[in-house]
């Protein structure tokens, strides 16, 4: 009998200790992703339980410390595959107390850290998310650099989608993510290519970017017009066709443009919406700039705009709608910059998707899509830019530049610049000015 009490009471110690070692051990880190923009950095801590985590900077050298309370890992962060200009590693350290995983991530400068936690959402679980800003003062020297007298047309691009958050899925498995900055790259391409355009990309690379920062991105670049660029997804395969939508100030005006709306709140989570979360003041500013009249003259040029490119669209592909569409959008809700949003056509049908991957059908859609825009603003071009003015202008000479290249760039003859520039031969010097006579 005091045997067997004894075995019970050494079964119940037993339990007791397993049962300590699960508490403090609940949670388990499974995965650590990083996505490296060119000014920031995202880390993805994926683990099986919302975290309950603490953390801290610490300077001399700089890195971030987060404590996760009961959580352990068995994964080796050694092996870690790293890109970002501001992380040199992430490692585990000396925990301040039993069953707390202590992450360090060593930085390689200041930076500005911003975490919070998002639950599942497929494809992924529970994750802690770290984003670090390390642009300090390098983002105000590129706003107040000096103006040039006749400025570019300026284009912000916006790939949808991105690093974390992959977009719809095609039947296939192909993301739209990668589709879509394939397109937006061939964009950028076309207007960079253009005298008196630049495009600028709220994203390069496979990152994502809150959507409030992608408005942000076009405002600081001074853009005249914002792009953004998707691949559609329906809960059927069979819609097909290209679209274009604007801004509604009510709900989305069909079906499908509901179930976008919802796919874009949807990527916020999978992105994870730190500003739009922490930032609670982002709808009260929404609300009280959306009352400025110059939301009404942005949505005509929107409208304008989307008009042309749909035109352009429907002859290199088929087109789900023949009007610009409207709906609630956050990508589209800037009130000082026109905006639209090109949807390259149903990633969710078997037979777009394989279009859509293909690179002769992605540059249609991008000439398409460049085409209109181009079409817009050689008739309506912004005051004070290249495109509005009807006599010369002046071209830097570059590496490389012969004057058969600056006359095939600007659609002009060679002795038209000669005449211009009272050049008596075709040697030209870098860094020489030429004025450009108007075509």
């Amino acid at each position: 009998m005091i045997k067997t009490a004894s075995i019970l009471q050494c079964l119940l110690c037993l339990m007791t200790l397993c049962s300590s070692f699960f508490v403090h051990s609940a949670n388990q880190l499974g995965g650590v992703r990083i996505w490296a923009a060119p000014e920031s950095t995202r880390v993805v801590f994926d683990l099986s339980e919302a975290p309950n985590f603490t953390h801290f900077l610490l300077t001399n050298p700089y890195r971030l410390v987060v404590d996760l309370k009961s959580t352990s890992t068995p994964i080796n962060l050694a092996k870690l595959t790293n890109n970002s200009k501001l992380i040199k590693r992430v490692r585990i350290s000396q925990p301040p107390s039993k069953g707390t995983l202590r992450l360090v991530i060593d930085l390689t400068k200041p930076v500005k850290s911003s975490l919070f936690s998002l639950s599942p959402t497929a494809p992924y679980g529970n994750r802690l998310v770290v984003d670090l800003d390390g642009s300090g003062s390098q983002q105000m020297i590129k706003i107040n650099q000096p103006k040039t007298e006749l400025r570019d047309v300026i284009v912000a691009i916006d790939a949808g989608h991105g690093g974390d958050d992959p977009g719809s899925i095609g039947p296939s498995g192909i993301y739209e993510k990668q589709v879509v900055l394939q397109i937006a790259k061939k964009v950028e391409a076309k207007i960079n290519a253009t005298p008196g355009m630049k495009a600028v990309m709220t994203r390069s690379g496979d990152y994502f970017v809150n959507l409030n920062k992608r408005s942000e991105i076009a405002r600081n670049s001074k853009a005249d017009l914002l792009i953004s660029i998707h691949a559609d997804a329906f809960t059927s395969p069979q819609p097909r066709g290209a679209s274009v939508w604007v801004l509604s100030m009510k709900r989305a005006n069909s079906e499908i443009g509901r179930w976008l709306e919802h796919k874009e709140k949807h990527s916020e989570l999978l992105g994870g919406a730190g500003e739009i979360i922490q930032n609670t003041d982002n709808e009260q500013y929404l609300a009280m700039t959306l009352l400025d009249m110059s939301m009404d003259r942005s949505m005509a040029i929107s409208h304008n705009i989307a008009g042309d490119v749909l035109s352009n669209l429907g002859t290199v592909t088929k087109l789900h709608k023949y009007k610009p569409e409207s709906a609630s959008f956050a990508v589209l809700k800037s009130p000082d910059i026109p905006s639209i949003l090109v949807e390259t056509g149903f990633i969710s049908n078997y037979k777009e998707e394989r279009l859509l991957s293909q690179r002769d059908h992605q540059n249609n859609i991008a000439s398409a899509v460049y085409k209109g825009v181009l079409k817009y603003f050689e008739s309506n071009p912004p005051v004070g830019s290249l495109m509005a003015n009807k006599g010369s202008f002046k071209h830097h000479v570059r590496s490389g530049e012969s004057l058969s290249v600056i006359a095939n760039k600007y659609h002009i003859s060679i002795a038209s610049i000669k005449r211009a520039n009272g050049l008596k031969s075709n040697i030209l010097k870098i860094g020489q000015k030429l004025v450009i006579p108007k075509a």
